[in-house]
């Protein structure tokens, strides 16, 4: 009997336990897998949304995140999956994201989703995420402002619904094997005109599909609205359609967010090669892009100290005196716009050290060790550090 008991309260208190975080409603360093109960004027009781916050949250008290929002209730465990995989490596290729999805049943928002896909012209599902969620989420949580709306088949379709008539409510939109068929959302109607008329800061549209078996179905229509999006997007748009011919189904919006996180932040990620186009055109036009980047694209700061240091290390190889004056010139815009980076203080210090300037390598390397807390970097600078008094002192 005692026996029985013991496992009983046991059995109790694992029960307890392992409860799902999701349940809850208070944020502690325990509760990355939370939620987010949403009011509006529009429902009778609240919204349960399940979040998953990144795992630096609690960490990196100063950071603020990406918003992922996902209709399906089921994606959160690829999506949460995916996400911790493309971005434990510092950022990449996935800049760490707070990840949105809606409750598993829900009979307001299903019939939301019902009234926008039959009725034209109806906006009670695209209120409510203006006016309700989306607020809640930036209210409860760091956010940066930037967010990606990603969806499968009808809730792609969604997705695509969304961007024609509310673009502004995110950033990004992937959309995986969208249903249009029979006037879905009445997307392939309204489109032309919509799109037409797109203005303001940039949007992101990844639309794919495949030649699978249940896409089929779908394929004349996304054909259709592939015409649309080519002939009526403005510049405003920057739209990428891509099949995954010979995928399975199931398999899409794997495929579709992997894509799409690779390009959304692809420029967030690439250093601009001295020979490109911009780099061409000298420091001022690398700072110009990069305000662009961070002003008009993404909304958070991008820096330019990467693609300033490449330019800046082209000139310094070419090993003549005009190239060593125009890299430090470069080296000296790079630190006067980014005081605060020990990357660019390093790469002039070692310019310096590769000058014979071992005074003034000491200089920016100091400035490198003192703006930097990560224990790699530390470590790399300490010994450059070490390396130039020594043979400042020769």
């Amino acid at each position: 009997m005692l026996k029985q008991l013991f496992f009983g309260m046991t059995l109790l208190l694992v029960v307890i336990f392992l409860a799902p975080h999701s349940q809850a409603q208070s944020i502690d360093k325990q509760q990355l897998n939370t939620s987010l109960d949403v009011s509006s004027a529009q429902t009778d009781k609240p919204i349960s949304f399940n979040v998953i916050l990144p795992p630096s949250y609690f960490k990196n008290t100063d950071k603020r995140y990406v918003v992922l929002f996902d209709f399906h209730p089921r994606s959160q465990a690829y999506l949460n999956g995916m996400h911790d995989w493309m971005s434990h490596n510092g950022d990449w290729p996935w800049l760490e994201t707070i990840i949105v999805t809606a409750p598993n049943g829900d009979k307001t928002l299903g019939d939301w989703k019902g009234l926008a896909i039959d009725e034209r012209g109806d906006t009670k599902l695209l209120d409510f995420v203006e006016q309700a969620l989306l607020p809640a989420i930036d209210a409860r949580y760091r956010t940066n402002g930037f967010r990606i709306l990603n969806g499968f088949t009808g809730n792609a379709g969604l997705g695509l619904y969304t961007l024609i008539n509310r673009p502004e409510l995110f950033n990004a939109y992937f959309v995986a094997s969208p249903v249009l068929s029979k006037d879905f959302a009445y997307v392939i109607k309204d489109a032309p005109k919509k799109l037409a008329a797109m203005k303001g800061k940039p949007r992101f549209l990844l639309m794919s599909t495949s030649d699978s078996d249940f896409e089929t179905r779908q394929l004349a229509p996304f054909a259709e609205m592939e015409d649309i999006v080519r002939a009526n997007a403005t510049p405003t748009l920057d739209y990428h359609i891509k099949r995954f011919d010979g995928s399975y189904y199931m398999t899409q919006p794997i495929l579709a967010t992997a894509y799409g996180i690779e390009l959304l932040f692809n420029d967030y990620h690439q250093v601009l090669k001295a020979d490109s186009e911009i780099s061409r055109q000298g420091p001022q036009a690398i700072l110009k892009y990069y305000k662009y980047l961070s002003e008009e694209k993404y909304g958070f700061e991008v820096p330019a100290i990467d693609s300033l240091v490449a330019l800046a290390k082209s000139e310094m190889e070419k090993d003549t005196v005009q190239g060593v004056k125009k890299a430090l010139a470069i080296y000296l815009i790079a630190i006067k716009s980014y005081p605060d980076s020990h990357t660019a203080h390093d790469a002039l210090a070692n310019s310096y050290a590769d000058m014979g300037e071992f005074a003034l390598a000491i200089k920016h390397e100091q400035l490198a060790l003192d703006n930097t807390d990560h224990p790699f970097w530390k470590n790399q600078y300490t010994k450059s550090l070490e390396t130039f008094k020594a043979k400042n002192q020769l």
